[in-house]
């Protein structure tokens, strides 16, 4: 049974949330401030986090921020105001993976948390990391781990940078379409999911910098390309 940890200030919606998805069989685990909340997820350990931005004590920024230093893996979704989208971008950068804005419908988060706790998929790429790793160019890429190595050193991935790292190996030296992955990963290409992926492609450049061979190419219009 998968552990949401929720974290909304709103306690009434909140509460329907709570109610809405255990009855669909999540083990839910409710706070209504970030400082609450975080205490929560570090006694508890969920599976998913499902946090508001803008919350008393702590928000839900600082929240996500206190999170990555520990953890790179449990996925995080944020609750926003539709005047807080454009911050959207900020929580991506702190290691956010999906965001719904207010309102939204009891089937569509379960989509997205669902979305984030299968981790893979069924084509012949994601069987061949479940078995193991593969190299791109110096770089050993483990993507059951979320790893990626380099001589003693290793970067913990967010299931995010791994997600997309793993489209952009299976389709190496090809075009990787930025809509289809945005479709994909984000279930929608509209404007801040784009800017999200931006942020993402920016810091798996950043990962694999030290191997000049190895380059994330922007092709202007259609998506990324992969070369090593």
């Amino acid at each position: 049974m998968p552990k949401v940890l929720l974290i909304e200030d709103e306690v009434q919606l909140g509460q329907i949330v709570k109610d809405s998805l255990e009855m669909r069989g999540f083990e839910m685990l409710y706070a209504a401030d970030g400082k609450e909340g975080l205490r929560i997820y570090q006694q508890e350990h969920p599976d998913v986090v499902v946090l508001d931005i803008m919350m008393p004590n702590m928000d839900g920024f600082s929240v996500t921020a206190e999170i990555r230093k520990q953890d790179k893996f449990t996925p995080i979704i944020f609750l926003t105001a539709k005047s807080q989208t454009a911050d959207v971008v900020k929580g991506f950068e702190l290691g956010g993976n999906d965001y719904l804005k207010k309102p939204f419908s009891m089937d569509e988060l379960i989509v997205r948390i669902t979305a984030l706790l299968k981790r893979f998929g069924d084509n012949p790429g994601t069987r061949e990391m479940e078995e193991g790793a593969v190299t791109i160019g110096q770089y050993i890429f483990n993507y059951t781990k979320q790893t990626l190595a380099r001589n003693n050193s290793i970067e913990f991935l967010s299931h995010r940078e791994a997600a997309i790292l793993r489209r952009l190996y299976d389709n190496k030296n090809e075009v990787m379409e930025r809509k289809a992955v945005l479709l994909d990963l984000w279930g929608d290409d509209n404007f801040f999911n784009a800017r999200s992926m931006d942020v993402f492609i920016t810091k798996l450049r950043r990962y694999l910098k030290d191997d000049s061979r190895v380059q994330i190419v922007n092709i202007r219009g259609v998506g990324y390309k992969l070369i090593f």
